[in-house]
């Protein structure tokens, strides 16, 4: 199955495609700590990058993945809404994919998950907080996906009496207090604490198609900055 996947829920922009003759082939964009994300700037360059080193068009595709988060609410949009104008575009078949559950399927299959029961993918939400949740290797939710703050979730997973492998910037962020709860982090240099779209792909591939409005970003908790509410003055219609 040829599958073109994206994710933008993380300073990153990772794109790969599936069903070459190449193999899976991935191209990402990796902002250096303190610049800013280049989603916008990158992520359509990638996906064409993709296409073109496999010689094939959207037309070739048998279906779009789109990461859905959580993750930062400007990336999110951006990803969602170029995977719909795609979908619709190419008349292509479209799916939401779990950024946490992709991080923890490539995690999952690493060397590093020997001896592990499960592994709990932590993204860093900011605000000192964390996006995470845990799935057994054999694929079965133990914490479901929360917004949560890094002591509260080492709590969490001590009560799961597993033997965790814990990835992604948030259990580098907060490996100090994750690493209390007898979760294994790996080096922060490790790529296991990077979303991959190559991990989408096989998601994607079990997945129902949707139309493009039924993929909907997960956010798990308000923005930063909301809108303020109107209220018409006292006495006026």
């Amino acid at each position: 199955m040829r599958i073109l996947a994206f994710d933008t829920a993380t300073r990153a922009t990772t794109v790969a495609l599936s069903g070459t003759a190449q193999g899976v082939l991935e191209s990402r964009d990796d902002p250096a700590p303190g610049e800013r994300p280049r989603h916008v700037a990158r992520l359509l360059p990638l996906i064409v990058e993709v296409l073109d080193r496999a010689q094939l068009g959207f037309a070739d595709l048998d279906r779009i993945a789109v990461g859905v988060g959580p993750g930062t609410f400007t990336g999110l949009r951006i990803g969602i809404a170029t995977a719909r104008a795609l979908a619709s575009a190419a008349a292509r078949p479209l799916v939401g994919v779990s950024t946490l559950r992709s991080l923890a399927l490539a995690a999952a299959d690493s060397p590093e998950a020997a001896g592990a029961d499960a592994v709990a993918a932590i993204l860093d939400a900011r605000r000192r907080e964390v996006f995470a949740a845990v799935w057994r290797l054999d694929g079965i939710e133990a914490v479901a996906p929360q917004a949560v703050g890094p002591q509260e979730l080492a709590g969490s997973l001590r009560e799961t009496r597993l033997r965790l492998l814990a990835v992604g910037d948030g259990a580098v962020e907060f490996r100090g207090v994750l690493e209390r709860s007898g979760a294994l982090i790996p080096p922060d240099e490790s790529a296991l604490h990077r979303v991959t779209a190559a991990a989408h792909l096989r998601l994607a591939e079990q997945l129902s198609p949707a139309g493009p409005d039924q993929i909907q970003p997960q956010y798990l908790r308000l923005p930063d900055v909301r809108e303020p509410s109107f209220h018409p003055p006292v006495g006026r219609p």
